[in-house]
């Protein structure tokens, strides 16, 4: 007995949905799915916002000196920490305007100073915008960390060859705190994202 026209035809239609379905299914298995959150955080948490904050008391250099004392050269100022346990300061926009030459004339090493404290200060900006907003780029946050790694170790590198004390003058006279501290954070906590600049 023949079946009516309306059995026939869905009939056939069921089969045709089935395999478009079938042929559909591996196109969509094989997209590339999107990142999960899961794969990482899309913004800085609390941790990273703490480090980035820390880096902002942590020394750009020690410059040890001949006699027990020490210079802490922060991206705020000069602290030297006397042999007797006196501590003396001097703030880093009192050594700006106090100079007699100006800015432009002044070693590159100095001129990179206002570099380095920019480039932590928006770091910081950037991680507060993902703690804070929820809106955060963590690459660039990762991405202006090294490059404040790198402003601070300029200005190390510069006060060594010219504040060395006596034989201990060079690029070996001080330890560059801030840019070893900077480029640990960048890479301990946004690692991953910096790696997949590089990859793209």
């Amino acid at each position: 007995m023949e079946r009516p026209d309306g059995a026939s035809g869905s009939g056939a239609g069921s089969g045709s949905q089935s395999s478009a379905e079938s042929t559909a299914r591996p196109e969509a298995e094989s997209r590339p799915r999107p990142a999960s959150k899961s794969d990482g955080p899309s913004t800085s948490g609390r941790v990273e916002w703490l480090l980035a904050a820390a880096l902002l008391a942590i020394p750009m250099a020690v410059v040890p000196g001949g006699d027990g004392t020490a210079t802490l050269v922060s991206l705020w100022g000069f602290v030297t920490l006397g042999a007797d346990g006196g501590i003396g300061g001097y703030p880093v926009w009192s050594y700006f305007l106090d100079q007699p030459r100006p800015f432009a004339t002044l070693p590159p090493s100095i001129r990179a100073w206002p570099l380095a404290v920019g480039f932590h200060l928006l770091a910081l900006g950037s991680a507060t915008g993902g703690v804070a907003l929820g809106r955060e780029d963590r690459r660039v946050t990762g991405g202006l960390l090294v490059f404040a790694a790198a402003a601070t170790l300029w200005v190390a590198a510069g006060l060594g060859v010219r504040f060395g004390v006596g034989s201990t003058a060079g690029w070996l006279s001080v330890i560059p705190a801030g840019a070893v501290a900077a480029l640990l954070v960048a890479f301990g906590a946004y690692g991953r994202d910096l790696a997949g600049i590089a990859t793209r």
